[in-house]
């Protein structure tokens, strides 16, 4: 992983949150609270919360004496995320890398985390720190994405703008985001760090946009692709979203769009 996947800056995190979120992240993060909900767990750690979509869907759902700690390693996404937020005594924000979690041991009945294991420079010692963080008993809930192939929208944005760098294409998306599909290695992982009971489930579906504008807007501008772009040529983010626009036009038509999107779902156990 680069650097720069990392990085969720400058206006990313508003392009991130108005469009990326409705586009990809929200209906999973409706299952995400659902799911985390259903266990009525006295004490939550969220882990590379971005924008805050789990946590706004989740919140309503705790118990009114839970506690709620909220994290980020990027403190601009932070900073949105708590700004979206409403007034909620039970929510604590605090920047925190999820490999070196500030956090005594067995502090959370819960630790989710919703599309940000895939971030983890040493997936094992992300896995280890969110089990030491955990109860006896306790859950780790998480999402990743399956490979690009099955997510029809990043797929199409990657391939456009690899055509206008083919001697460097920009590889954010196929590295990082749907770059831990692979479910057996997840498992092993999981193991390696300790969680003996591991169950996965794997959801197919739809992303909806009103343009296929909004698309290549959502995924040029508002992820950390836009960094890989504007390192090569800054002048060229607007071309590339123009011709990020044009591939989606092309395999899903003119006006609204959709296309298949698709994740996998974690919950493990110490």
């Amino acid at each position: 992983m680069a650097e720069t996947d990392k990085v969720f800056a400058g206006s990313i995190p508003k392009f991130y949150d108005t469009l990326m979120v409705p586009l990809i992240f929200e209906t999973y993060a409706a299952d995400m609270a659902e799911l985390v909900g259903a266990l009525s767990p006295g004490s939550v750690l969220e882990t590379a919360a971005g924008s805050g979509v789990v946590t706004r869907l989740l919140a309503p759902r705790l118990k009114p004496d839970a506690c709620y700690m909220v994290t980020d390693l990027n403190q601009p996404m932070l900073d949105y995320a708590a700004a979206r937020q409403g007034l909620d005594s039970r929510i604590e924000w605090r920047q925190a890398d999820a490999l070196a979690l500030p956090f005594e041991d067995a502090s959370f009945d819960v630790v989710c985390c919703q599309f940000g294991a895939m971030f983890f420079p040493n997936r094992v010692a992300g896995y280890a720190e969110a089990r030491r963080v955990l109860k006896r008993g306790g859950r780790f809930v998480f999402s990743v994405w399956d490979r690009i192939e099955e997510n029809a929208f990043a797929d199409d944005v990657t391939n456009a703008v690899a055509a206008m760098f083919p001697h460097d294409p920009p590889r954010f998306l196929a590295r990082t985001p749907h770059g831990c599909h692979d479910l057996a290695l997840i498992r092993e992982e999981l193991s390696r760090a300790g969680f003996a009971n591991i169950e996965t489930q794997t959801h197919e579906k739809l992303s909806c946009a009103l343009s296929a504008r909004d698309v290549a807007t959502a995924y040029c501008q508002g992820t950390p692709l836009r960094n890989e772009i504007e390192a090569r040529d800054a002048s060229m983010l607007a071309r590339a979203t123009d011709r990020a626009t044009q591939a989606i036009t092309n395999r899903h038509g003119d006006g609204p769009v959709a296309g298949k999107i698709q994740a996998h779902v974690i919950v493990a156990t110490g």
